[in-house]
Formats: C-alpha cells, structure tokens, sequence
C-alpha cells in the first residue's frame, strides 16, 4: 500500500475508533446501564453523569498504566528474581551493593549531580544577563542554544575528537593537545583516561549542552522582572552587581531552582555520554551505564533491574519536587 493511502486510512481508522468508543459508550450507559427512564430515571441520568467523564478518560489511563505503571512493576518483579523466575528476596541488590562498580558508580552519578546541575544553570544564567545587554545578543543566544539541538552521542563524538590523542610525532587532530604542544608541553596528554580527572571532561560535554537550555528559560524569567525595582535600585545608587545579585536574582530565584531541578533529573539518567567516550572505563562508570552492562553484556536481570529501581528512586523525589516548583511557578 502507498504510504500516502497508509496514513490516510490509519487517521481515518484512529479518528473513526474514537468516534465509535464515544458513541457507543454513550449509548451503553444511556440505554443499557442506566437507562433514562422508568421509577428510577432522575437517579440514572445523575449516576450516568458521574460515570460519563471517567468513561471518555478510560482509554487515557488505561495506556499511561500500560506504558508508565507496568513497567516500573515489572522491573520491580525482575529485580526480586532469578533468571529463571525464581524468587530470591533482596538478593539482588545485595549482589549490587558488594560490587565496587555500583559504588563508583554511585560516586560518579554524585559527583556529575554536584557539579552539572550548578555549572549548567549558573552559565545560563550568566548568558541571559550579558546577551540581553549586548546588540547582537540573538545570534549569541542562537550559537548557545545549538548544541541542544544536537543527540548526546553526537555531542559527545564531537568532544572526543577534541580529547583526541595522537602518539608523539605525528599530527595531532585534538585541538586540545595540539595547543597543549604548540605551547611547549613535552607529549600529548591522554584526557579520557586520566582516572578521576576524565570524569570532569565527560561532565564539559552535559554543561555544554544544557547552558542553552537554562539561558533560554532564566532569560524570560529576566525579562519578566518589574522595571520599577531596578529603576528604584539605581536610583538609590546601587551598582550593576548589586542589581543583579540583589533585586534580579531574589525575583526569579523559582524559576532558578525549576532549571536547576529539571538539569538534575537529565543528570541522574546520564548514559550516551559515557557509552560514547568511555563506555565506563578509566574509572567513569555511572549508574545508567552499569545497568546497561548488567542487562545486555552480563545477561543479569536481576541486578540489571534492580539498579533500575535504585534509578527511578533517586530521580523520583527530584520529579515531585520539580513539578512541585514547576506548578507554583506558573500559579
């Protein structure tokens, strides 16, 4: 079938399934359930009234617990078993917990969230306040934003050629190394596998990112400052520092905490980046990718699921408070 008259008749095929679920679940609860007639037809039409909205939400709820719900149960039930589906209780995790792995990776996974989140939104902020200020502050804007339009794979192939390393004597393509060298350094420094240090190179990939993300959001929330308090500031002689540290910050300091929260929950998931530098070694393992080798390298569900769970209870509280923040904002 042409993929023209393929589209045409899966709308025609979704439109006309919904219209169908409205129409005859109407016609259940009107005619069949609670029919509008007889001693009991005042209390019929309220209870069909009750009903009516969660019918029409039915197919809704049914597909988020499908693609949201049964999942995480799942996990939580591969986690609790065997690979043959035997139950064995928090085995599991204890076999996690005495891996020093799942402990680096704990480490590295605190380490990024010390420092991603922070560096990411206070660059951000800093280029929302300076390109605002500056004529061609647009097209700095755009230039910054960019690498959000980038996958984290590709993000990261770009900084691994900039990393790159060539042996001694040959023609260096890393531009770090080869300022390193034209500089006077005797050899080339290997970036990506200096052990503890390489774990900052990898985080520069995220920061450069996610800058774009936070200037964007903390720029509308500078703009949507009162003109009057920065008036009233410079009038009683406060200088540009003070206006900013003082009146700006304090104002949009919600909006603050909603980029930095919203960095933190991409921070917890961290994944292609390391997969694509690294792939763990040289001491940068990260949770994501440790369950990434427990579940297709190893063949260990089991641990692979239950560092799943440790995962989504990290991230969770961090989700809560976000939409927590993310909803008083908008109130």
């Amino acid at each position: 079938m042409h993929q023209a008259l393929q589209g045409i008749v899966t709308i025609l095929l979704g439109v006309g399934g919904c219209l169908a679920y409205f129409y005859l679940s109407n016609q259940f609860l009107d005619r069949v359930l609670f029919p509008a007639k007889g001693p009991n037809a005042g209390r019929n039409i309220n209870r069909a009234n009750m009903i009516r909205p969660w019918l029409f939400l039915f197919p809704a709820l049914f597909v988020l617990g499908l693609y949201l719900a049964y999942p995480v149960v799942e996990t939580l039930r591969l986690s609790l078993t065997e690979r043959g589906g035997e139950f064995v209780g928090l085995q599991n995790y204890q076999q996690m917990l005495d891996e020093p792995k799942f402990w680096e990776a704990l480490r590295n996974n605190f380490l990024w969230l010390l420092i991603v989140p922070a560096a990411s939104t206070a660059f951000g902020l800093l280029a929302a306040q300076l390109t605002d200020r500056i004529p061609w502050g647009n097209i700095a804007k755009s230039l910054i934003f960019m690498p959000m339009a980038i996958s984290f794979v590709g993000a990261a192939v770009i900084w691994k050629l900039v990393y790159d390393v060539r042996p001694l004597g040959q023609e260096q393509i890393g531009i770090l190394n080869a300022i390193l060298l034209a500089l006077g350094k005797d050899e080339p420094v290997t970036f990506l596998t200096l052990p503890f240090w390489n774990n900052f190179f990898l985080m520069i990939v995220l920061i450069w990112i996610q800058t774009g993300f936070a200037m964007v959001i903390l720029s509308a929330a500078l703009r949507g400052i009162p003109e009057e308090t920065v008036e009233a500031a410079i009038v009683d002689g406060a200088n540009p520092f003070q206006i900013f540290f003082k009146i700006k910050v304090p104002q949009i300091m919600g909006t603050i905490v909603v980029v930095w929260t919203t960095i933190t929950i991409v921070v917890l998931k961290i994944f292609d980046i390391v997969y694509a530098m690294t792939n763990g070694q040289w001491e940068t393992q990260v949770l994501a990718n440790y369950m990434y080798d427990k579940l297709f390298r190893a063949n260990d569900w089991g641990v692979g699921s239950a560092a799943a769970m440790v995962i989504m209870l990290l991230v969770t509280p961090i989700l809560v408070w976000n939409v927590y923040n993310a909803r008083k904002e908008m109130r």
